[in-house]
């Protein structure tokens, strides 16, 4: 399901519309849908990178990444991904095809965030939501 048609924009957000897809701020989330095709690297990231890290400042936040298409991302970049956003306490993905599913369990060998695959939107913002509340009162 794409996030438009999601009951999660009745909620306050921020939509960033960018060449790599659309980025919605949320107050203690962000989710991506990345566009079909895309190549995610650490430099046509950063520009969105900042505005998450603006967004965010310090505040413990999580990532959703939407995937209702097929992209890639360089994981030579995922060090450098790891340490940019200390602040991350949640990392969901949306997989919507057994091979997405897979993908995910090979990103995870490269990224050290705490990281779960769904098949709901609804569900990983329910995830990212507990586990958010977990790390506040931790």
């Amino acid at each position: 399901m794409k996030i438009k048609q999601s009951q999660i924009l009745h909620r306050e957000y921020k939509l960033l519309e960018t060449d790599l897809g659309d980025i919605y701020l949320f107050n203690d989330f962000v989710i991506t849908e990345f566009k079909q095709g895309v190549d995610i690297s650490f430099d046509n990231f950063y520009s969105i990178g900042v505005e998450i890290g603006k967004h965010f400042w310090k505040k413990p936040f999580g990532f959703i990444a939407n995937r209702p298409y097929s992209y890639s991302i360089n994981l030579k970049d995922a060090e450098i991904l790891n340490m940019a956003f200390p602040n991350l306490k949640a990392y969901a993905i949306v997989v919507y095809s057994d091979f997405s599913e897979k993908i995910f369990e090979v990103e995870n060998v490269f990224f050290k965030f705490n990281r779960r695959a769904f098949k709901s939107l609804d569900k990983s913002i329910s995830w990212v939501e507990e586990t958010l509340k977990k790390d506040l009162n931790n």
